[in-house]
C-alpha cells in the first residue's frame, strides 16, 4: 500500500485506533493526522526522518503510538490555553506534531538538533496550518524558556533527559518520557532532586508491545 494512492486508504485502520483510545477527533483533525503521514512518505524519499516505511505500519508506530499519550497527558499535565510543551529529540515530530493536531490549545515546540528535521517540522506546521506548532533547531541544552511539559519518545536514557532538560522545565512543570517496558533501571539512576510521580501502563492499538509513560517532576525541595 501507498500513501500516494490516497490517505483514504489508511482512515479506517486510523479510525478504529482512536476509537479504542477513547479520543474525540473532528474530521478536521483527522485528516490532518493523515496528510501528516502523507508529508513523512514524501520527505523519507530524500531524508531519512524515519526507518518505518510501510503506511500501515506508520499509522500504528507513529500515530496511534503518539495518540496514546493525548489524554494521559491531558489528566496530568498543565494543558489549559496556552500552555507550552516541549517535544525533545523530536525527530519528525513525534509525538510532537501529534500533540499539536489533538491539543490546538497547546503551544508545541519541537526541537531537534538536525536541521533537516527541523525543517520538516516548519514545513509540517505550514501544510497543516497548525499555528500552535514550531520547530527550533538547537541542542536542548540551551534552551533555558519556561516550558509546563517537557516530552520525549526514544530520545535518551531517562537521566540524560532530565539533566539536559532541566533548565528548560517551568517551575511546577512536568517531565513526559515515554518508554517501551517499565524502565526500573534508568528510574534507579535518577537524581535525587527528580520525583517519578507514576509510571502509566499505555496499550496502542494494533500495537504488540509494551509501552509506558514515565511522569516525572521535580522534588519540593528542589523547586524551593
Amino acid at each position: 500500500m501507498s500513501l500516494e494512492a490516497g490517505p483514504a486508504a489508511l482512515e479506517p485502520l486510523l479510525r478504529n485506533g482512536i476509537e479504542q483510545l477513547g479520543l474525540a477527533l473532528s474530521g478536521i483533525q483527522i485528516a490532518q493526522l493523515l496528510d501528516y503521514l502523507d508529508l513523512i512518505q514524501h520527505w523519507n524519499k530524500v531524508y531519512n526522518l524515519t526507518a518505518v516505511r510501510d503506511p500501515r505500519e506508520m499509522v500504528t508506530q507513529h500515530l496511534l503510538d503518539s495518540l496514546s499519550i493525548v489524554l494521559p497527558l491531558q489528566r496530568q499535565a498543565p494543558t489549559e490555553q496556552g500552555a507550552r510543551l516541549l517535544d525533545v529529540g523530536s525527530g519528525a515530530g513525534l509525538p510532537g506534531v501529534v500533540l499539536a493536531v489533538c491539543c490546538p490549545e497547546l503551544k508545541v515546540e519541537c526541537v531537534d538538533a538536525v536541521a533537516k528535521k527541523v525543517a520538516f517540522i516548519q514545513n509540517a506546521a505550514a501544510q497543516l496550518r497548525l499555528p500552535n506548532l514550531q520547530g527550533r533547531h538547537a541542542r536542548v541544552e540551551t534552551l533555558t524558556a519556561p516550558y509546563d511539559v517537557v516530552c520525549s519518545r526514544a530520545f535518551a536514557s531517562l537521566a540524560d533527559f532530565v539533566v539536559l532538560t532541566s533548565s528548560a522545565l517551568a517551575e511546577g512543570g512536568i517531565w513526559l518520557a515515554m518508554k517501551g517496558k517499565r524502565p526500573d533501571a534508568e528510574i534507579a539512576t535518577l537524581p535525587a532532586t527528580v520525583d517519578v510521580f507514576h509510571v502509566e501502563q499505555l496499550q496502542v492499538p494494533s500495537l504488540d508491545a509494551e509501552r509506558c509513560i514515565v511522569w516525572m517532576r521535580k522534588t519540593a525541595a528542589e523547586r524551593q
